[in-house]
């Protein structure tokens, strides 16, 4: 009897301990999917500045300026790791093609504000880097567990779900293609 009674003990024990465990990565994800929303809403608030100061050396480049403010609607607007990510990457683009014209307007190049800017979106690439990489950490620890036997078990009975990377696209890893035979056709 005593036995029984020590094995359900140690087996409510164990339960509690796996529970708390994730419940604990879970909440660590959560915070750190907010860490991320943080640095997107410092990226998209720079963005209308940006545009400002762009129109003002280049506003005949309406397309490419265009295209950023729709990346960027598209971007807040869209919920989830996955749906945010792909939306981060079609912004990310935009914004790229923004800058390579940017670079045919000495005028722009030269504006302090631009370059302020510039380094602003910079620093907010590199924290919303690290935030990634934090939240893709916890993400993976959170999905190991809720998989392995026995917290899966555990995981199962209280409706922990695995959840999404926040993570680059494969073509987006890979190295850009140049082609200078296009470039004066």
């Amino acid at each position: 009897m005593w036995i029984a009674a020590l094995v359900l003990v140690l087996v409510a024990v164990g339960v509690v301990m796996i529970y708390n465990g994730l419940v604990d990565l879970r909440e660590r994800g959560d915070a750190s999917w907010s860490d991320i929303d943080v640095q997107l809403k410092r990226r998209h608030d720079l963005i209308p500045n940006l545009v400002e100061i762009v129109k003002g050396y280049a506003a005949h480049e309406r397309e490419a300026l265009e295209a950023v403010t729709r990346a960027r609607s598209s971007a807040m607007e869209a919920r989830g790791p996955a749906a945010r990510g792909a939306a981060e990457r079609g912004l990310a683009g935009a914004l790229r093609s923004l800058f390579a014209l940017s670079e045919s307007y000495p005028q722009l190049q030269a504006s302090g504000n631009f370059s302020e800017l510039q380094q602003a979106l910079t620093a907010v690439e590199d924290d919303l880097q690290r935030a990634r990489r934090y939240y893709n950490a916890v993400t993976r620890d959170y999905n190991i567990r809720t998989r392995s036997i026995p917290s899966n078990i555990v995981a199962r009975a209280f409706g922990f779900r695995a959840r999404e990377f926040f993570q680059a696209e494969e073509s987006e890893r890979a190295a850009p293609q140049v082609r200078l035979d296009d470039a004066g056709s």
